[in-house]
């Protein structure tokens, strides 16, 4: 791996649980020190119809899951996950690959996500063969090698955020391999919608309903909970089975539309670990 930093390769060092303390201290930190990040965050809580009882936890979640990346990003490829993440609706993800049409795993910013993507990868990897997602390389130049070694690990395969790298996701999905999306990323202008979400509109990629629309592929509604007392995560899995992903012949703003209900959705199962301070409803930038 290239040069790290050490601050970085001491973080790394220190055990989860304990990362996550001080990450959920310093979320608060920011919180208070931040009026704009405040305002954004309760505004967002507030127009999805969320009690603030309930979206309150997500303060500390945040900082949890920036002081998780060291150890995320760094963990060395030998090393599982084995014990540390539960699973509930695996079976849904299997039913999915049985039928050989591949699956799309839908994945938000809720509770652990990047974790989440190792643990899907070295669970379903060895039998089922590698996840391919794309993959946008780091914008600091320092933090490229950190990322390229959390998201290219056994079983775990980025392809480009361009045409070529879609075409890959297609044929990975036809040959009956998955993928994994972040539904809730605003995509760059062009390559989305304005739809519906918790109230407001907001720009939606259409990639995932088109992927599901021309392969068949069985989305896979997807969250990795970040459990307390540092006892681990628990993934679970959901089959999406809204009629839009598999007709073609919708229109992009109700495909999207109903991407966003499945995204509601699985918000509401755990309002405390959404990244709700996440500008969705900003303007798509332009694609360089």
């Amino acid at each position: 791996m290239s040069f790290v930093p050490p601050l970085f390769q001491l973080l790394a060092r220190i055990p989860l649980p304990w990362m996550q303390r001080l990450g959920a201290g310093l979320g608060w930190c920011v919180w208070w020190l931040s009026p704009s990040y405040r305002r954004h965050f309760k505004a967002n809580v507030q127009a999805a119809g969320v009690a603030w009882s309930d979206a309150r936890p997500a303060v500390a979640a945040i900082g949890a899951m920036v002081a998780e990346l060291p150890w995320v990003w760094m963990r060395p490829h030998r090393t599982k996950l084995d014990g540390l993440v539960r699973w509930d609706g695996a079976e849904h993800f299997e039913a999915a690959m049985q039928v050989g049409k591949g699956a799309i795993i839908m994945s938000p910013h809720l509770g652990a996500w990047e974790i989440g993507a190792q643990a899907i990868a070295e669970k379903f990897g060895p039998k089922h063969g590698a996840m391919v997602a794309l993959f946008r390389p780091a914008r600091q130049a320092w933090l490229e090698p950190l990322v390229a070694n959390a998201r290219t690990r056994p079983y775990l395969d980025s392809a480009p955020t361009s045409l070529a790298g879609v075409r890959t996701l297609i044929r990975t999905l036809r040959s009956g391999g998955y993928t994994a999306i972040l539904p809730d990323q605003v995509p760059p202008l062009g390559q989305g919608v304005w739809a519906p979400f918790f109230g407001r509109d907001v720009y939606t990629m259409t990639l995932l309903a088109k992927l599901a629309q021309q392969t068949g592929a069985q989305v896979i509604m997807t969250w990795c909970e970040r459990l307390p007392s540092g006892q681990g995560f628990c993934m679970h899995m959901r089959p999406f089975d809204a009629p839009e992903m598999k007709d073609a012949t919708v229109s992009p703003l109700d495909a999207a539309a109903a991407v966003n209900r499945g995204v509601e959705a699985m918000v509401r199962e755990a309002p405390g670990q959404y990244l709700w301070g996440y500008a969705r409803d900003k303007q798509p930038r332009a694609e360089s």
